[in-house]
């Protein structure tokens, strides 16, 4: 027998066993990534497992097997594979393999959930899927509330040219669609895909790590013309971010800016490759003056403007280096 070392250990998690014949055209797999967060993950698969719909067969990706979720996989009650991967490959390479790994299966529908997130009630699965069959979506995500205050937005969410925080405006809004939100869908936070539209749009791009892979699926999803949006009648609850974004000018406008070091490196490189994309680079041509004017006027630092210059050329030139 050879021996084993620390990057080849002798007794590592195996794969579970999928099942042996295709899922069939109306099946549900659920895709989930995670890492180190064996008491969040509980609890999301939980909710999961309670479902009124319920899920076929459930695909957790895990980008931290030093530490594993194998057991609360296997004890979630759901048919589930456990794909371990001594790779991080962050969330967008962790849904592009959980993703692919689904469609393997022969999975009519993909719905993807993080960790650190959970769907709001036992109804969402089916709400989501009648809305999809109704009106004949090619994907559709619940409305992302704020785990501590569920009646409001985890992340704000414009509707024309006003900004909502909270799901009664959201759903109240003049002239809206009294259970659509089309054109706009938080795709990693619960969001519900037909397995023939990730044939047109494909996965997320491993290159980009964490920040901003949800936003290039988001971008490729809307240039190809298929239906989606939000549905306005089911929740996903999420931890809000709202102390990422800096206010400026009196808060009229703002910045993200992530206190941590390596969530900066991947925010700004991967906003550099975004805004040079074809139905971004709008978009781009506001990112100079606005973060001008975040780190110059408003936090008076020009070495973080260069180094925010630094990272957004980096991003354009498609120089994907790890932090």
């Amino acid at each position: 027998m050879p021996p084993t070392g620390p990057s080849t250990p002798a007794t590592g998690p195996r794969d579970a066993v999928g099942p042996d014949s295709p899922l069939g055209p109306d099946s549900v797999v659920a895709v989930v990534v995670t890492r180190h967060r064996a008491e969040l993950l509980t609890e999301a698969l939980a909710v999961l497992a309670k479902q009124t719909r319920p899920v076929d067969h459930l695909v957790v990706v895990d980008n931290g097997p030093d530490r594993p979720a194998r057991d609360v996989v296997e004890g979630c009650g759901i048919p589930a594979t456990y794909l371990p991967s001594w790779n991080n490959l962050g969330g967008a390479g962790g849904f592009a393999l959980g993703m692919l790994h689904a469609l393997a299966l022969g999975a009519g529908w993909v719905w993807l959930a993080d960790d650190d997130g959970r769907a709001a009630d036992d109804t969402v699965l089916a709400t989501l899927l009648d809305l999809a069959q109704r009106r004949g979506l090619a994907a559709v995500s619940p409305t992302v509330a704020d785990l501590d205050d569920p009646d409001r937005l985890a992340f704000p969410v414009r509707r024309g040219l006003t900004w909502h925080s909270s799901r009664a405006a959201l759903a109240t809004a003049d002239g809206a669609d009294p259970e659509l939100l089309p054109g706009i869908a938080a795709l990693f936070n619960g969001a519900l895909f037909r397995a023939s539209t990730l044939d047109v749009v494909g996965v997320p791009d491993l290159r980009l790590f964490v920040r901003g892979d949800e936003v290039e699926m988001h971008r490729r999803l809307v240039r190809s013309g298929l239906p989606f949006g939000t549905a306005l009648h089911a929740a996903y609850l999420h931890p809000a971010a709202r102390h990422e974004d800096k206010p400026m000018l009196g808060g009229r406008l703002h910045a993200r800016d992530p206190e941590d070091e390596v969530k900066r490196y991947y925010t700004y490189r991967n906003r550099g490759y975004l805004i040079s994309q074809p139905g971004m680079r709008r978009v781009g041509l506001l990112e100079l003056p606005r973060f001008a004017w975040y780190f110059l006027v408003t936090r008076r630092s020009p070495r973080e403007f260069a180094t925010w210059l630094r990272l957004i050329r980096q991003g354009r030139a498609e120089h994907f280096h790890r932090a």
